[in-house]
């Protein structure tokens, strides 16, 4: 069936109840409620989620936001409790403890901090090891729960508390890591980057096809904060959308190796536009600075020629 928002939330209420503690503007709520509803109706789903924003913010005793199975685990370990208890939910039905036509969907969920860094050894180890569970990292480029701090997903010449801009440093001075690109080194037979964009189509897609592939998958989803990047709450959407049509936050896929842009801008917007509503950019606007946002276009502009290349490459195949 041809994707239709109105469709969808309709006959598929979401897993992801309303009420929850995450702060307006967050982009972190719409990608897993979106994420969620990507499960089909009649399947049963188990949530592993990292410590982090979510975990604090939706599940505060004795409320909870998750409709599903849920656990909270510890920052680094997300993956490693997911794929436990996948293993676990296969044995059973192995000894027959569970119904052979039950479908159970296993999902982990993290924060750059809990991904890209803390949850890096046991996200590796899971997806190495093979087991049939998507990971889904909503990456708001820092440490927002504990106070700001940086972290690989951070970009560089970003003001955080811990990578503060001023007389010393310009902000961070190291680029982000490309997670995307660490997941796909594992040959696993999904992997893709998306964002809350263009009507939660890609969103919602690739979601689905990274729950119903089997085996180890990973989605990197970006998730605007407006605390730590400084931009007025209703600007959420806006600023997925430049993220994406300045191509900072490229939106592909790579499907048993083989890579797939899913959107190219018809005409690529200058980095300005995506760094100027963001407060955690503001140092890069002063006169004299504008060598920082040369050297940020030009990181941005080698990344998506690079994965134009691989794209053309997995065609030529």
């Amino acid at each position: 069936m041809a994707y239709n928002l109105k469709e969808i939330v309709a006959e598929r209420p979401s897993r992801f109840a309303s009420g929850h503690r995450m702060c307006a503007g967050c982009g972190a709520p719409p990608v897993t409620r979106m994420v969620l509803r990507a499960v089909k109706s009649e399947d049963h789903v188990v949530i592993a989620n990292a410590t982090g924003c979510m975990e604090v913010s939706t599940c505060i005793y004795p409320y909870t936001s998750w409709t599903d199975s849920y656990i909270h685990t510890a920052f680094e370990c997300a993956a490693a409790t997911c794929s436990g208890v996948e293993a676990a939910y296969k044995s059973m039905k192995k000894q027959g403890k569970l119904p052979q036509d039950k479908h159970t969907k296993f999902i982990a969920i993290g924060g750059d901090g809990g991904t890209y860094d803390i949850g890096l050894q046991s996200l590796s180890g899971a997806m190495e090891r093979g087991h049939d569970m998507t990971y889904v990292c909503y990456d708001n480029g820092a440490y927002m729960n504990t106070g700001i701090q940086r972290s690989s997903a951070t970009p560089k010449f970003a003001d955080t508390t811990t990578s503060p801009a001023g007389s010393v440093i310009p902000g961070k001075m190291q680029p982000r890591k490309d997670l995307t690109e660490i997941m796909e080194a594992h040959h696993l037979p999904y992997v893709a980057q998306t964002a809350a964009y263009m009507n939660f189509k890609d969103l919602y897609e690739k979601a689905e096809k990274a729950i119903y592939t089997e085996g180890p998958t990973f989605l990197n989803i970006l998730a605007p904060c407006p605390r730590g990047w400084g931009y007025p709450t209703e600007d959420l959407m806006q600023i997925n959308k430049l993220a994406v049509e300045t191509c900072y936050w490229p939106l592909y896929e790579i499907e048993n190796g083989k890579y797939k842009i899913t959107y190219k801008p018809a005409k690529k917007i200058p980095i300005e536009e995506f760094l100027k509503p963001q407060k955690r950019f503001k140092h890069m606007f002063k006169p004299g600075n504008e060598w920082m946002i040369k050297e940020f276009q030009d990181e941005v502009d080698r990344r998506w020629e690079a994965l134009i290349k691989l794209e053309e490459m997995s065609n030529n195949e």
